[in-house]
């Protein structure tokens, strides 16, 4: 079974003016601009709501492949959606000096972008961009 998640044309920016309630938007707006000047990356757009920098190829043991952004988010009503930044140990140190959040399986949510710790949010994502991901064909 394939990613049904993929780039689409629609521009993040544009995504951003739609999103509810206005604090959530601003938060996605202040990330949107933070994971553009660590990443160095172009933006897209992923499916109808997610955000994301760079992409790999990967392949799973079950021979399952595609394609996937680096690093992300989506600004969800109820939390901040951050993707591709707790992809190991070290990273998982690091997210306990982030600030108040709590982890999915493949994301880190965050109520209040305010709350947590921007350089170590920068640090986080810096790495998410950069490391091998795992599973990467």
């Amino acid at each position: 079974m394939a990613n049904v998640t993929a780039p689409t044309e629609q521009s993040p920016a544009e995504f951003l003016t739609s999103v509810e309630p206005l604090k959530r938007r601003q938060e996605g707006e202040r990330l949107l601009a933070l994971m553009s000047e660590v990443t160095g990356a172009d933006p897209f757009m992923w499916g109808p709501s997610m955000i994301g920098f760079g992409t790999y190829r990967y392949c799973y043991p079950s021979g399952r492949k595609g394609e996937f952004f680096r690093v992300g988010f989506s600004p969800r009503k109820s939390a901040l959606s951050l993707y591709g930044l707790k992809d190991d140990e070290r990273a998982e140190a690091m997210l306990a000096d982030l600030g108040p959040h709590t982890t999915g399986a493949g994301c880190v949510y965050v109520k209040k972008l305010d709350a947590v710790d921007e350089a170590v949010l920068r640090k986080l994502v810096k790495r998410g961009f950069e490391r091998p991901k795992l599973h990467e064909a």
